[in-house]
């Protein structure tokens, strides 16, 4: 098959949906298949890693962020005839996978209308959750990008309302399959409304981690973890959503001490250095910014423990599983994520506010590194080791992709 993925974003930027983006990419190669992903042309230090990979092929962008880590392409009329004019040159597509919750979606299924292939929509993100955290006057936006999705998109079923759930729905009944990334995303999804043309459910199909990755960075891990002051590890973006600042505070209130390395950037890094500076934590606390994924793998690796914080915005949470997959434990704050990983966890008390969510972290910070140095953390799930790796999730999409194409229900 030639398959189509779109993007909001560049498999090369920072983000969990781009990383896992790429591994399908490889894996379905690997099987013999064909593979353009379509998204904004990077800007900055990424533009040269694209331009030297044919199956990337980038439309004209603007950059969305100080850090021109990520870019935004305006979908319409001149982005569809530059498309089908790059896709000529291309073997014909035989299915289109959306893996994208703005820009990205609308040209994709603006394509899959034009071309009359099959859909597969992989909804990553809570729009609803995400517009709150991280923009002001959150309904007003939500009113805006609804109106904006319904100008630029081909003609479908109407869908009543205008929150996040309407906006996502309006993607997924033009859809043969819509597929989420964890158990508990799927079945908010279905909550709020949200099913494909055909009426059918939302598949669950994990995001992975490269098998070969896995392999290697197991070992060399082997027998390496040394005794002595537990090692942490925050993972992620530095925006608001993510809830860096918050672990912070409660690091600081929790006295802990311990190596605590913070890998990711984003807005809110400095004003996160800052924080470290004014509360002078007992723990050392590093900012080593971004840095390669292997180097991600092995960081995890060697930790004791995965902090994660965010709360409510995970569609799966890629963190705690690569984790886990690799024999670390987390620190989870969201109750889906705890849920969906089951064991090899300290799961944070909720909170009534923002500053009790702070002391029950603190709280929790104080038990994990207790039971780190007794001996006593928590194992991860054998199921997650052994379920999230990529071959056995670009099986699973497969089997998805041959449904839709055979026109098969759910």
């Amino acid at each position: 098959m030639h398959i189509l993925f779109f993007g909001d974003q560049h498999p090369l930027s920072l983000g969990g949906a781009q990383v896992s983006m790429r591994l399908q990419r490889r894996y379905l190669e690997r099987d013999g298949h064909t593979v353009t992903v379509v998204t904004p042309r990077p800007h900055g230090a990424l533009a040269r890693l694209a331009h030297e990979d044919a199956g990337y092929l980038d439309l004209p962008s603007c950059p969305v962020a100080p850090d021109r880590e990520y870019a935004f392409t305006w979908p319409g009329r001149r982005t569809d005839a530059l498309l089908d004019a790059a896709l000529a040159q291309r073997p014909p597509v035989d299915l289109v996978h959306v893996q994208a919750d703005f820009w990205g979606a609308v040209i994709g299924h603006r394509y899959a209308a034009r071309a009359g292939v099959p859909v597969v929509h992989t909804m990553h993100n809570r729009v609803d959750v995400g517009i709150r955290a991280t923009l002001p006057f959150p309904g007003a936006v939500l009113r805006g990008i609804g109106a904006w999705q319904q100008s630029l998109l081909p003609a479908g079923p109407p869908v009543a309302g205008r929150d996040g759930w309407a906006y996502l729905s309006r993607f997924a009944v033009r859809s043969d399959a819509v597929t989420a990334p964890s158990e508990h995303f799927a079945r908010r999804l279905e909550q709020g409304g949200v099913r494909t043309r055909a009426d059918g459910p939302v598949d669950v199909v994990w995001n992975g981690i490269d098998d070969d990755l896995l392999d290697q960075v197991r070992i060399e891990a082997a027998g390496r973890r040394a005794d002595g002051i537990p090692k942490l590890v925050w993972l992620g973006r530095v925006s608001p959503e993510k809830r860096l600042l918050p672990f912070l505070r409660a690091l600081a209130a929790s006295g802990v001490r311990a190596d605590v390395e913070v890998l990711g950037s984003g807005p809110q890094l400095r004003q996160a250095r800052r924080l470290v500076a004014k509360e002078n934590p007992a723990a050392s606390v590093t900012f080593t910014g971004r840095i390669p994924y292997l180097d991600v793998l092995r960081r995890l690796a060697a930790a004791d423990a995965l902090v994660q914080t965010s709360i409510g915005f995970e569609t799966q949470g890629m963190t705690p599983f690569e984790a886990a997959a690799l024999g670390t434990p987390t620190i989870v704050s969201d109750p889906d994520v705890a849920g969906e990983l089951r064991a090899g966890l300290w799961q944070v008390p909720g909170g009534a506010d923002p500053q009790a969510r702070v002391q029950m972290l603190a709280q929790t910070l104080r038990r994990a590194v207790a039971d780190i140095e007794a001996g006593d953390a928590p194992t991860p799930s054998a199921r997650v080791v052994e379920t999230f790796r990529q071959s056995s999730r670009t099986a699973a999409m497969l089997d998805v992709y041959h449904r839709v194409r055979a026109g098969r229900p759910a």
